[in-house]
């Protein structure tokens, strides 16, 4: 009992300390479900059904730097969130994360010879639209769960491919993020090749990097196994099958069945609720400059 509650003491003083505004009971409830979860390490089942995750949840691994961190790829834009139910999202993401810490990082660590804990990111924002208003609560939810249980994981935030719908928001929404967290995300030019090249080789660009005009969604099918999105990437079926080990190691006498691992999503963080609100604002002002008022019937933010 004594170890118990020095080890929950231990925990609210790091949640204090790493969450100031969070209220530390959401921060250990948040922590317990999201546990529970990975104790549970359930794969997602048919195969076709997670490659439709993965279709329409666009991330992957291309490479390292050249100090070692690895680069993970985002499809932002292209993300449509529509082929399974939230929960497969949301489960398909943390076990991305998990695979990245149990094993990417450590891996990293052992060939570069020093420990390397964090990665940076590559959000491609081609295909960015007024629809994307409909991915909100969902994106916000992952990036709350992140924040919570994968703090200070992602060293940068490089946005590429970004469209003016992208850029007018940006201008609004920057002045509202934390110094900390805007001295993170760099928005680079075009598909940010030659920026990039600055700290990777040309073999760790994703492939939306690679070329000018590159992330375009054509581009992506025709890419074949070097679309670090794809399902049949090198990445993803080593993620896959690590997954459908640790289901095979867990101590169970019941069979691996088909269904998504509910958790429940943790309140955000007032500010980024305030971020979403001014996102959407945005969003409405850009679809009535252009006349897309009408395409914006039925988007829904928050639940409302």
């Amino acid at each position: 009992m004594l170890k118990m509650s020095l080890l929950s003491r231990r925990l609210e003083l790091e949640a204090t300390k790493r969450w100031p505004t969070y209220n530390y009971q959401k921060v250990h409830k948040s922590m317990v479900n999201h546990k529970s979860y990975i104790t549970s390490r359930k794969p997602i089942i048919p195969i076709d059904l997670y490659r439709a995750v993965r279709d329409s949840h666009l991330q992957g691994f291309s490479g390292y730097t050249k100090q070692g961190l690895p680069v993970i790829a985002i499809g932002l834009g292209l993300s449509t969130f529509d082929k399974a139910s939230v929960n497969y999202y949301v489960q398909s993401h943390i076990q991305l994360n998990e695979y990245r810490d149990c094993v990417v990082l450590p891996s990293a660590t052992k060939k570069h010879g020093r420990h390397i804990g964090t990665c940076l990111k590559i959000l491609d924002m081609t295909g960015l639209k007024l629809s994307a208003l409909n991915n909100i609560k969902l994106l916000t939810a992952i990036s709350t769960i992140d924040d919570l249980n994968y703090p200070e994981k992602t060293d940068t935030y490089y946005i590429v491919n970004a469209p003016y719908i992208f850029s007018a928001c940006w201008k609004v929404v920057k002045p509202l993020l934390q110094e900390r967290t805007r001295r993170k995300i760099q928005v680079l030019q075009g598909c940010g090749r030659d920026e990039l090249l600055k700290i990777m080789d040309y073999g760790s660009l994703p492939h939306f990097c690679r070329r000018e005009g590159s992330g375009s969604s054509k581009h992506y099918r025709n890419e074949g196994t070097d679309n670090c999105f794809s399902l049949d990437h090198a990445f993803h079926q080593q993620l896959y099958n690590y997954i459908n080990q640790q289901a095979l190691s867990k101590e169970s006498t019941s069979p691996i069945k088909q269904g998504s691992m509910h958790v429940d999503f943790p309140e955000p963080n007032p500010a980024d609720t305030e971020i979403m609100k001014t996102i959407q604002t945005e969003f409405n002002k850009l679809g009535n400059m252009n006349g897309l008022a009408n395409s914006l019937k039925g988007v829904k933010v928050n639940g409302d």
